[in-house]
């Protein structure tokens, strides 16, 4: 085996994103930003004449192209600097920033380099908020002068001036200009702006808790004033946003603000330049009729009005984001810009509306409205535009992105498109399809996922692009712990959640038939046609308040029950019927929600707890599970036979929760650890076609604290053992009676969390060892076995060498829960292999092991 480099390149990134507001970000540069869980991850979006900026940068398109380490608690909200209101400024900018809040105030900026694509940590904001940041807006002055403000719910809303480098090797200036103590009703929507009608003064509105919207008025230099407040909401102002200075009659003296509120209203108010304070009739112009049209303001040596410029009803809830087009560049003398006249609102009912003036009337309408108007599932936190408006985005309750762009030449026209997708919550299992056609998720979401490799992409250099294409369950509880059936025959799963049974389920033909338009499925097809046709189960349908997944069988004949219009709406009946089809293209959200479901064939009953981990042997004859425990009889690991789910078996030696068990390569053996901080191993024999004897080899405390993880040899009967006290600890099993310890690795940074072995070369017993670990990182480690003739363990041992350690922009950033190797049949020659891991940052990522 050469020991040369080893080189890890990242494959595949899924996520959700974050369920809360003002969480995401679409900036001038053409990337969207958003925050999972501690990391910032920055995806590409799929939008013709996309790269007008920055051509080279949506090369990969509709795929996560890296996430950000550095917040400590969850991330929050994220803004753009340039955001996509400036990107009429950005045009020949190499750099751009991303500002990013979490949930215990820190405020980071984050450095872009257009030119190679590169990340950097600029700053952290210093005297951050002493509770979660809600929301940051900014805005660009000039292209290295930047002014942006951050509220949290301290009460506190900070305004700061950044001076970016106006070299490529100069760094950022940040001074604060102003901070603001609001009262204990916190202020949760920011949107700031220059006055027209002259340089230099700004103006904040801020919208929150106590239904109003508060103006405030300032200098660059600082000490910004309350000048005014605007009434007329009666719930939760959610979302507030400025629209660049209007031309009218060639002078832009009008700025225009949006907001909108719990209330499910929308209001548009205008600010009007009315004229300089030296003007002989300011007097007569201040009288009390003029405060009839709206409250006037005074800044620096003009004087300003507001008034409501109109009221917008149409959604049906919550309205949680309004946000003005994308302003476009102009070529009218002076003007940089032309503000158009559109409005995109995104409501909790699960719509987004664009709202413009109709040509004859003024009178604000209704002229898009995409997404579906549903009361089965919560709607949308967000939506945003494109920099060129031809698209816009929204991000929703469950973790989804929702993208549609306007495909019309003469008449808007609206269509779906693929954006990426992920859990929402912690990933706690994943599993590889027999042959490495597809990786299985499970997590804390309550949903089961499978992302695949799409081959028929020829946009792409090499014509594959990772995508989620299936959701085989939707469930009721979190879920723990996965295991795919080995072997033969059709493809199954055992799923365990925080229930005391495990379910198992059976791939229905819609899937198959999807499946075959995968890049694995190309090279290798594990269930052909032919056997295709003995599958009777098309798919699966939930009900709305069951947790067990009934199949939709192929010849069945389903009549949609008739119901009148109004039966079902505001109540949990309203769940549509599946409808699963064959996919000859990547799935989106709305696909993937309902219509590719798999049913649940068996549920196997027995443990007195949740489940928590599962795992089956090579041969597909048998799975183990375990459940949390806190004493010995509930610690017990069961064996159930595959095919009839009888339970064959009942292990006990643990006192505490069994945190993760294998099975050796050749099915001799099973190995366990927990809690307690012991291993087990048991010796698995089939001594009949029904009948399955097991004996506990040896129990050994192996560590000083809990161990998490455990992975056999491919080659042999050594494994490895990693805890919480961070180490990972090599055994063998020495003539099938005892077991020793080889040896002990070097001690790692943080708990080991996560092992998984592969085989390199059977000849001489080399492999390599994936270590994760609770900070997130990954190590691969050369672990080389040395052996007798006879097969048995010469001296030394074992022989470990760190192989390469992960660059933390391709880590997760916290816990790595599971890693696995890719069961790929690639020639004996070929140096290239993959991996997968999932973490508690909500992420499932795959990696492309090179070996040097």
């Amino acid at each position: 085996m050469s020991h040369g480099a080893v080189q890890v390149e990242r494959v595949f990134i899924g996520a959700g994103c974050n369920r809360i507001v003002n969480n995401v970000s679409w900036g001038a540069c053409n990337l969207v930003a958003f925050g999972a869980q501690n990391a910032v991850a920055i995806f590409c979006p799929k939008v013709p004449f996309l790269s007008i900026y920055h051509p080279s940068l949506c090369i990969e398109l509709h795929k996560i192209l890296t996430t950000l380490p550095g917040h400590q608690a969850a991330v929050n909200c994220t803004h753009w600097l340039p955001s996509t209101k400036f990107a009429f400024k950005a045009k020949h900018l190499e750099k751009h920033y991303l500002l990013s809040g979490d949930a215990i105030g820190a405020i980071i900026l984050w450095e872009l380099s257009i030119p190679d694509k590169k990340w950097r940590y600029a700053l952290q904001v210093p005297q951050p908020h002493k509770k979660g940041v809600t929301c940051i807006t900014g805005i660009m002055i000039s292209q290295t002068d930047v002014v942006f403000a951050s509220t949290s719910s301290d009460g506190t809303v900070n305004i700061w001036e950044l001076i970016l480098p106006s070299s490529s090797g100069g760094d950022c200036k940040l001074s604060r200009l102003e901070s603001l103590f609001v009262g204990p009703k916190a202020v949760v929507a920011l949107s700031l702006a220059e006055l027209p009608g002259s340089s230099g003064p700004l103006v904040l509105a801020m919208g929150g808790l106590d239904n109003k919207i508060h103006i405030y008025c300032g200098e660059r230099t600082g000490k910004f004033l309350r000048a005014c407040e605007l009434k007329g909401h009666t719930d939760w102002i959610r979302s507030v946003d400025f629209s660049l200075p209007t031309c009218i009659n060639g002078e832009t003296n009008n700025l225009l603000l949006v907001s909108s509120s719990q209330d499910r209203g929308i209001r548009i108010w205008k600010m009007s330049l009315r004229d300089s304070l030296a003007n002989s009739k300011r007097k007569e112009e201040m009288s009390l009729a003029s405060y009839i049209e709206g409250p006037i303001f005074i800044s620096g040596s003009f004087s300003y009005q507001i008034s409501l410029e109109s009221l917008l009803i149409g959604h049906e809830d919550w309205v949680y984001s309004v946000e003005w087009q994308t302003p476009l560049s102009s070529s009218i003398g002076r003007i940089e810009c032309h503000q158009p006249q559109s409005i995109l609102s995104a409501s909790m009912d699960k719509t987004m509306m664009i709202w413009q003036p109709e040509r004859t009337t003024g009178i604000w309408m209704n002229v898009v409205t995409v997404g579906e108007l549903s009361h089965c599932a919560l709607g949308f936190y967000g939506g945003h535009w494109s920099p060129n408006g031809d698209a816009i985005l929204a991000h929703g309750y469950g973790g989804s992105f929702h993208l549609w762009r306007n495909v019309g030449v003469d008449v808007d026209n609206w269509q779906p498109q693929k954006v990426p997708s992920g859990h929402f919550a912690e990933v706690t299992d994943i599993a590889w399809a027999r042959s490495g056609e597809y990786l299985l998720s499970v997590s804390h979401d309550q949903t089961t996922r499978i992302f695949a490799p799409w081959h028929n992409e020829p946009h792409l250099k090499n014509g594959d692009t990772w995508h989620e294409i299936a959701r085989p369950q939707v469930h009721g509880h979190d879920i723990n712990c996965v295991t795919i059936i080995q072997g033969k025959g059709n493809h199954r799963f055992v799923s365990g959640a925080e229930e005391k049974v495990a379910r198992v389920f059976e791939v229905p033909l819609s899937f198959l038939k999807t499946l075959n338009h995968s890049s694995a499925s190309f090279q290798q097809s594990t269930f052909p046609e032919d056997l295709q046709a003995n599958v009777q189960i098309l798919g699966a349908n939930t009900s709305a308040l069951g947790l067990s997944q009934k199949p939709i069988y192929v010849q069945a004949t389903y009549h949609t029950p008739d119901r009148p219009a109004n039966e079902g709406i505001d109540t949990l009946e309203t769940i549509p019927d599946a409808v699963p089809v064959e996919l000859t293209e990547p799935p989106i959200e709305e696909q993937l929600a309902w219509h590719t479901l798999w049913p649940e064939s068996h549920k196997l009953y027995g443990h007195g707890n949740e489940l928590f981990s599962l795992c089956c042997d090579h041969e597909q004859k048998l799975v183990a599970s375990s459940c949390k425990a806190q004493s010995a009889s509930v610690a017990e690991i069961w064996l159930w036979q595959v095919g009839t789910w009888k339970a064959v078996g009942r292990l006990q030696s643990h006192s505490l929760t069994v945190t993760q068990m294998e099975f050796s390569h050749d099915d001799n053996f099973l190995l366990s650890v927990s809690r307690d901080r012991q291993f087990s191993v048991f010796s698995i024999k089939r001594t009949g076609v029904d009948k399955t004897s097991y004996q506990l080899l040896t129990r050994q405390e192996a560590h000083k604290r809990i161990i998490w993880t455990c992975s056999w040899n491919p080659f042999g009967h050594e494994f490895a053992t990693g805890s919480r006290d961070k180490t990972v600890k090599i055994w063998a099993i020495e003539n099938g009676s005892s077991v020793k310890q080889l040896m002990t690795l070097p001690l790692f940074s943080s708990s080991v969390t996560a092992l998984s072995w592969v085989g390199l070369d059977r000849s001489s017993s080399n492999g390599l060892l994936a270590v994760g670990m609770e900070n997130g990182l990954i190590e691969l480690w050369r672990i080389s076995v040395n052996r007798t003739e006879d097969g048995s363990i010469a001296v030394p041992g074992v022989a470990a060498s760190l192989a390469t350690q992960f660059d933390p922009f391709l880590c997760h950033v916290s816990a790595v829960h599971r890693l696995a190797w890719r069961n790929s049949e690639k020639s004996p020659d070929s140096r290239t292999m993959e991996f997968a891991s999932c973490g508690a940052d909500h992420t499932v990522r795959v990696y492309e092991v090179t070996l040097g």
